[in-house]
């Protein structure tokens, strides 16, 4: 199991996930801006539906690609030179994947590399921004449990969006619908990026053990356990992660097309 210090982190060969959790820097920065006045929301799932379409960003965009009561997954497209806002989700943890691209993820006592495969997993309550370093966009995946898109807080921001809310502005795709999934309670997925440079798809674990693929990126478990443990443990085939997948789970499997 990964270790982590504040400021230093340890891990293992099987796992080479990034664990930052939040130290006293951030307690203290969090206490302010609460102090200050900011606050976080709750999603609405009657009300909020707008979430379920692209989200555009003065860095980029991102949309969801699969949600259900428990897990929140986002892909977001971060242009080159561009970086989200020092921010923090108080209440939910997020595991960040990166599908391509080259960046850095800053907290406030820290710096990572970020480029195709890396894992973080970031606590809730720590302080995080993540820039594109170039040449072109950089790609990652947010998996959040649980699930609440409204529980952001930002520190510092490059656009001017210190201490405001997430946005309610959106875009539309029809040709894009985040469909139910019959077979997964209050599941809805979304099958491929816009411009469809990634793909997206549920498959059970002996499916993925049987016919691997060149390009699979990433599978993340669906089950309750690591949502109660707070440990996901996602398989990395874009790192040569050759682990065997429970046969018996459903993932949500991220690919090249």
């Amino acid at each position: 199991m990964s270790e982590l210090t504040q400021g230093h982190t340890v891990t293992t060969a099987r796992e080479a996930v990034i664990r930052i959790d939040p130290g006293p820097r951030d307690f203290s920065a969090l206490n302010e801006v609460v102090r200050k006045g900011s606050r976080v929301g709750n999603e609405s799932l009657e009300s909020d539906d707008h979430l379920n379409q692209v989200i555009p960003k003065p860095w980029g965009m991102e949309y969801r690609i699969y949600v259900d009561d428990f897990i929140d997954v986002w892909n977001l497209r971060i242009d080159a030179g561009q970086s989200t806002s020092m921010h923090v989700h108080p209440r939910k943890l997020t595991y960040l994947l990166c599908l391509a691209g080259d960046g850095v993820t800053e907290t406030l006592t820290d710096r990572h590399p970020v480029s195709t495969g890396t894992i973080l997993r970031i606590g809730g309550g720590a302080f995080h921004t993540t820039r594109s370093l170039g040449p072109g966009p950089l790609w990652l995946v947010e998996v959040e449990t649980p699930r609440n898109k409204l529980d952001l807080i930002r520190l510092r921001d490059d656009y001017r969006r210190e201490n405001t809310a997430y946005e309610t502005e959106h875009e539309v795709a029809p040709d894009l619908p985040a469909r139910p999934v019959s077979y997964l309670p209050q599941a809805r997925l979304r099958e491929r990026s816009p411009n469809g440079e990634f793909g997206f798809s549920i498959r059970a674990g002996a499916d993925i053990f049987y016919r691997r693929r060149e390009t699979d990126l990433f599978h993340i478990p669906l089950g309750i356990t690591g949502v109660v443990t707070g440990e996901i443990d996602v398989l990395a085939p874009a790192r040569a992660d050759d682990r065997r997948p429970a046969l018996d789970q459903y993932y949500l499997s991220l690919t090249l097309t």
